[in-house]
């Protein structure tokens, strides 16, 4: 196939960089020359780009493979204040919390991890302080699950053979069959329910955000601590309202992204 023309403002290297980063979608850890076959670059290209990388501090290395690094969040979160997810998402999920009476995130799958980016908090819940930025792994947790069950069957493939689950607590699903069966539920279902697996007493729901095309892009949860929710409780009482939380959200993405269109 010919390549498109390029306008004359085009600049080569930039894009050449912008590869680069995307090379790492498929995988979290890339030789030099995994970097140069996924881009078409020259080894010797690839290194300039990835040493530029090293040094701007968006990607590490330990000598023989390069990794990003959690300073390329900026670029997403670029694109989250333009897309405006915080600013459309927040005054939902503040209604949400009000009603429910416990804390709502949304996060985005970012290889293996999630990664918060809205947080509307009631109490602390959990031993370790979230908030916007926090990783955790993606498959014992409802936000996790529903980002997962998301992906394409070869990315998922992938996934499943590139991780490693650890018992996080004696409830965490670590058997790779086993948690394939669950996220088939979930896509199934169209909502996560996870209890206890990432953190002993903590359980939440999660339901999908999604594009104007309809493909997952985020996830918006709502987590409780078991002393105060069942199971019943999150599934009859909070997720028939994080279901609407979530379309209203989606509802307002939609109207946002109509209105960039006819600006542009």
């Amino acid at each position: 196939m010919a390549e498109e023309p390029r306008r004359p403002e085009h600049v080569q290297s930039f894009a050449r960089g912008l590869a680069v980063i995307r090379a790492f979608g498929e995988r979290p850890e890339l030789t030099l020359s995994d970097v140069a076959r996924a881009t078409g670059l020259t080894r010797a290209a690839a290194r300039r780009f990835l040493l530029t990388l090293v040094d701007l501090g968006y990607v590490r290395s330990d000598g023989r493979t390069f990794a990003l690094r959690p300073r390329v969040l900026e670029l997403g979160y670029a694109y989250l204040s333009t897309l405006g997810l915080d600013d459309v998402a927040a005054p939902h999920m503040e209604q949400l919390v009000a009603s429910i009476r416990e804390s709502s995130s949304i996060s985005v799958l970012d290889g293996d991890d999630i990664v918060y980016v809205v947080r509307v908090p009631t109490s602390r819940i959990m031993t370790v302080t979230i908030a916007v930025g926090t990783r955790f792994p993606a498959y014992p947790t409802s936000m996790g699950r529903v980002l997962l069950a998301a992906l394409p069957p070869a990315a998922l493939d992938a996934y499943l053979e590139r991780v490693e689950p650890v018992a996080l607590t004696r409830r965490t699903v670590t058997d790779r069959a086993a948690l394939r069966a669950v996220l088939g539920e979930v896509a199934a279902k169209g909502y996560a329910l996870v209890d206890q697996e990432l953190e002993d007493g903590l359980r939440s729901v999660a339901v999908p955000i999604v594009d104007r095309s309809g493909a997952v892009v985020a996830a918006l949860n709502a987590s409780a601590h078991a002393s105060r929710a069942t199971l019943e409780d999150l599934r009859r009482r909070m997720l028939p309202q994080l279901q609407a939380t979530a379309a209203r959200i989606n509802d307002d993405l939609r109207a946002v992204g109509r209105t960039a269109a006819r600006a542009q």
